[in-house]
């Protein structure tokens, strides 16, 4: 799932996608209406790849979050957005069992639930690992084994 031309854009509802970009804007067409609409450079888009929630134990990235839900609703639409709070973080709790309950608000499950089902409704939801995602596991993976070996060495040497 290539989340990284999903964009969340301040002041306007839903999802978009990367129409097309200039040099001081972007073209944004609406996942819910495929309306386009011009978007600026000082406008803050946030891609959804680069979104992450708090866990007890760091972050995880927005589009394991996705996964996580896609597999418990065997790739169907989740919860609604506009369930009750216990309700909401009963569920969240059911898909990530680890996310921090202090630092995760209401509102922020709530983007999340609604998201999931705009993406889910556009068939943008899979299981399967972006290009981008595995090369940072790949360089995730390269850095801990330099640490590792950095490690070793300066144990050897004492």
């Amino acid at each position: 799932m290539d989340l990284s031309l999903i964009f969340t854009v301040p002041g306007k509802p839903g999802l978009y996608k990367l129409v097309s970009q200039g040099r001081t804007s972007a073209i944004v067409e609406s996942l819910a209406d495929h309306k386009r609409v011009p978007v600026f450079t000082m406008d803050k888009v946030s891609s959804l790849a680069e979104i992450a929630i708090y866990t007890n134990e760091g972050e995880i990235s927005l589009p394991n979050v996705f996964r996580n839900i896609h597999k418990k609703e065997n790739g169907g639409k989740c919860l609604d957005h506009n369930a009750k709070s216990p309700e909401l973080r009963a569920y969240f709790a059911e898909v990530l069992p680890d996310y921090d309950q202090e630092r995760v608000y209401d509102s922020n499950i709530r983007k999340v639930l609604q998201w999931y089902n705009i993406l889910a409704d556009n068939n943008l939801v899979d299981q399967e690992l972006s290009e981008r995602e595995k090369r940072q596991m790949e360089g995730l993976a390269e850095h801990e084994a330099e640490e590792a070996k950095e490690a070793e060495d300066s144990s050897k040497a004492e």
